[in-house]
């Protein structure tokens, strides 16, 4: 499965979409799969200095693209948001350390073939436990961000 966005796979993510911009969600859009009932995103950065950080979750989205600027509460039109590594409820964008390098932020899509029972706050992990045995497939957009 194909994502895209405003920015190509391994280029640098638009500054408006980052904690030193407006810390926006960017636009999404990825392959429609057939039988999938809905979607969910995980946003992962794997170069975080304690572990893999969390910046997004959000889950039964019904269609195969989202629009910039994800409202941040938890349901919406656009599906149900889970908590984020910020504590946070929706998309917060790459923030890293600014002693460090790049690092990369992999915007992972699952189609599944099911509508998931909501649950109030729920964290990367539990919608992964959610998902077992019902994803059709996975794709994936990687971008980078290094703060000035």
């Amino acid at each position: 499965m194909q994502v895209k966005s405003s920015f190509k796979n391994e280029e640098f993510i638009p500054v408006k979409y980052t904690c030193d911009g407006e810390d926006i969600s960017p636009p999404l859009e990825w392959d429609k799969v057939d039988n999938a009932k809905t979607y969910a995103i995980i946003v992962e950065d794997p170069d975080a200095p304690a572990g893999t950080f969390i910046h997004w979750v959000i889950y039964n989205i019904k269609g195969n693209s989202l629009p910039e600027n994800v409202p941040k509460k938890e349901k919406s039109e656009y599906g149900i948001q889970g908590i984020n590594d910020f504590e946070l409820i929706g998309y917060n964008g790459p923030c890293p350390p600014r002693t460090h390098g790049a690092h990369r932020y992999y915007f992972n899509v699952y189609a599944l073939d099911t509508e998931l029972d909501y649950k109030s706050k729920i964290t990367a992990d539990e919608l992964k436990e959610m998902m077992e045995g019902h994803i059709l497939a996975t794709g994936s957009i990687m971008g980078k961000y290094k703060r000035k």
